[in-house]
């Protein structure tokens, strides 16, 4: 067996809730929270103290301690004041995506046992169709509430002045919901001691400062932005300007307007700051790291992004399983292509998915990652929890990858998304990032088409550059051909208005699938 460990020394284990972290990082006279597009500001001390307000409110209403509270909601400084709210009162958080449908939050509420729901009146009508036959009786509004709804003020109580008692080896203060790869979205159960774990990881590594800004777009409701954000800034004693959806534009004012000196961005956002024409009217010569995470970038995408910023450019690996993060580029330095090294108090292996035997050093195999931050398990999926952490606490994380010896992190792709082409293994993420790279090309997905001779072909989906007509299937065969190995090269192609992906920036292939089966 061949255990790759961390080149940090290990992080001690702690018996705080992730609220009572949080806290300890918080400078109470500085504005830790700025709403992006109103200026709206919250102090260390506001913040504190709508948390202990509301978690007073919830107990006095019965939903407090072990009452599930579902949060539906953008990107706003109440958000965090609820998370928070409900974690300090002993309750577990489930968090949904705000652009689900009625019948998707209604799954979502039904397999969390959620107790009550709470969201802005934009998805009032949603949010009452979705509770129907949930335990959910009532809805509370961030905001002014519709007729038969509770504004959230109407909740605030009195202080709750210390945390509630809590186990927080073993209670799920959080509850997001996984994509999966197939099947209904599993409730990944994630408790206190994952959480702050996982902050106190990432914090030396990621060298985040006290009083340092960052734009978070990147959704609350994600274990991306919930954590990596929200939670790792605040308890750093840092700060976030929210935004409730990206828009470029607006992206790059408030990073200008605030000199933040990092970014956290997902795949098609370093696409879009590195082509887009709009991000040529900006100085940003103040940014010092960008990272990317959610998905894999391509190093030729990463290397033209940074050298178009005038910064460094790095990737992290996480999944929710994982609360979030096991890689990251350490101190804002990485390698081109690859996702970090190990946190502190985090082991690798790499394991062929079929023997279930450790690879040679170098060699692709199964991402395993074992440490403190694995999550408790999947809520009401034994079989999937079963499958998913194995013998001696290893999490099978499902992506493809390798080690270099430096312990840098490259992954190649999704074990079950690798396209078998004549008796070969191609992955797409390895062609998408060779297409972007190609000038008419603004954006790439790649799945596998049955065929009876070769098994699978890969089909290439592409967008064209505004302004640029789309290349041909000949075209683009032509300018691979010396890039990538002859058995890699794209079979079909379509081309489309865009790419669809979730929220976290991963491309949805089942639509693409689903799209060339209609």
């Amino acid at each position: 067996m061949t255990i790759y460990k961390s080149q940090f020394p290990d992080v001690a284990l702690s018996d705080k809730t992730v609220t009572q972290r949080i806290f300890e990082g918080i400078d109470p006279e500085m504005t830790i929270l700025i709403d992006g597009p109103t200026g709206r500001k919250v102090t260390g001390a506001q913040f504190m103290g709508g948390v202990k307000s509301l978690a007073g409110g919830l107990e006095e209403r019965g939903w407090g301690a072990d009452k599930v509270l579902a949060l539906m909601a953008p990107n706003i400084p109440e958000y965090c004041v609820v998370f928070h709210a409900s974690a300090w009162a002993g309750g577990t958080i489930t968090t949904i995506n705000p652009t689900y449908t009625a019948h998707e939050v209604n799954h979502q509420l039904k397999d969390a046992a959620a107790d009550v729901l709470v969201t802005i009146a934009m998805f009032a009508e949603t949010a009452k169709e979705a509770i129907k036959g949930t335990k959910v009786k009532e809805i509370v509004i961030i905001g002014d509430a519709p007729e038969g709804m509770i504004p959230l003020t109407d909740v605030m109580g009195p202080p709750l002045a210390e945390q509630a008692p809590v186990n927080v080896a073993e209670h799920v203060v959080a509850l997001p919901y996984s994509s999966g790869t197939t099947g209904l979205p599993k409730g990944v159960m994630l408790t206190h001691r994952n959480l702050v774990v996982n902050i106190d990881q990432s914090l030396g590594p990621a060298d985040v400062t006290p009083q340092e800004m960052t734009v978070a777009f990147l959704p609350f409701f994600h274990i991306y932005g919930l954590q990596v954000l929200q939670n790792i800034y605040l308890a750093a004693g840092g700060g976030l300007v929210t935004m409730p959806r990206f828009d470029l534009e607006m992206f790059l004012n408030l990073v200008t307007e605030y000199k933040t000196p990092r970014l956290w961005i997902v795949p098609p956002v370093a696409l879009a700051l590195t082509m887009h024409p709009l991000v040529q009217k900006y100085d940003l010569s103040f940014l010092e790291q960008v990272n990317s995470a959610a998905a894999p970038l391509g190093a030729d995408v990463a290397e033209a992004m940074g050298k178009r910023l005038g910064t460094s450019a790095t990737q992290g690996y996480g999944m929710t399983e994982l609360s979030p993060v096991s890689h990251i580029s350490p101190n804002g330095k990485g390698k081109a292509g690859a996702s970090g090294v190990a946190l502190p108090s985090t082991e690798s292996r790499i394991v062929d998915p079929e023997t279930l035997m450790d690879v040679s050093p170098g060699e692709d195999g199964e991402l395993w990652v074992r440490g403190p931050q694995v999550m408790k398990g999947y809520l009401n999926n034994a079989k999937a929890t079963a499958e998913t952490i194995v013998e001696d606490g290893w999490l099978r994380t499902g992506d493809i990858a390798h080690f270099d010896s430096d312990g840098y992190l490259f992954i190649t792709d999704r074990l079950k998304e690798l396209i078998k082409y004549k008796g070969f293994q191609v992955a797409p993420a390895e062609l998408e990032a060779e297409l972007v790279t190609h000038p008419s090309i603004a954006d790439a997905a790649v799945i596998g088409i049955p065929d009876d001779e070769a098994g699978e072909l890969p089909k290439a989906f592409i967008v064209a550059t505004q302004g640029q007509a789309a290349p041909s299937l000949e075209d683009i065969q032509d300018y691979l051909k010396d890039r990538l190995a002859h058995y890699k090269q794209v079979r079909l192609l379509e081309v489309v208005d865009e790419i669809p992906k979730s929220a976290s920036g991963k491309i949805l292939r089942r639509m693409l699938r689903d799209q060339g089966s209609a």
